[in-house]
């Protein structure tokens, strides 16, 4: 029997698709090219910065072929500004998130594509330092559990990153407070995976109930004018009365 649970990503499988997110590293050891299902690696040539999938990162991390460069986004100043950022827009918008190239790519075999999410390089080496990607939480949760010592001062980066999680959960649920049944909603540009994953069953919850309220109200509503034309006909007919 299969036990039912709520729509949506959980948050283990956010984090599953989160390790599709490339990232820089800098070899400790020569590599020759993986073949992939998404295409052939680079060879791995120390010092030589390059990019890799998540999971590949955090693999050859723990058998020491690796170092990894965290995002710029993941060192203290930039995520005190970002906090900085959250806190002072609190009631306006969220901070914004990294801009999609325009221009066309092209991958390991030649063929042109657009990148979009994973595949836009917001958490390498030459990201924005003051957006937070798609999946910049379950990123630094696994970074600062595989590769601590890769992080600067990664307590102080801990803390931070509770503060704005909790500032950012904290701003989407005032949002919600403005959804309503008239046709108005709210804007969560800049919102992350993890986030949409941990506040779905908030929302949901928050919008069937005013979906139950619309429905009650739209009830009394129809049965108030049901009655309101059951009195009109009976005070037409007494004045029909009345005149014979």
């Amino acid at each position: 029997m299969a036990f039912p649970h709520a729509p949506g990503l959980l948050p283990a499988e956010v984090a599953f698709l989160c390790e599709m997110e490339q990232i820089t590293v800098v070899p400790r050891q020569r590599l020759d090219r993986l073949d992939l299902l998404g295409g052939p690696t680079k060879a791995l040539i120390p010092p030589q910065r390059t990019t890799l999938p998540l999971w590949l990162a955090i693999l050859l991390k723990r058998q020491r072929r690796t170092n990894i460069i965290p995002p710029p986004w993941l060192s203290t100043e930039s995520l005190e500004e970002i906090l900085e950022i959250e806190t002072r827009h609190f009631t306006e918008t969220f901070s914004p998130a990294p801009q999609i190239p325009a221009t066309r790519q092209t991958d390991y075999s030649g063929r042109p594509f657009y990148a979009s999410p994973p595949f836009v390089g917001s958490c390498t080496a030459n990201a924005a330092p003051t957006a937070l990607p798609y999946h910049w939480y379950e990123l630094s949760e696994i970074l600062l559990e595989s590769a601590s010592d890769d992080v600067s001062d990664p307590d102080r980066v801990r803390q931070l990153l509770r503060d704005i999680r909790e500032v950012r959960l904290a701003k989407m649920r005032k949002e919600v407070d403005q959804l309503s049944g008239d046709g108005e909603g709210t804007r969560l540009d800049g919102v992350g995976a993890m986030e949409i994953s941990e506040s779905r069953g908030f929302v949901t919850g928050v919008m069937d109930g005013l979906r139950k309220l619309d429905a009650s109200r739209e009830q009394a509503r129809r049965e108030r004018e049901e009655e309101e034309r059951e009195n009109r006909r009976y005070d037409d007919d007494d004045e029909d009365d009345e005149m014979t």
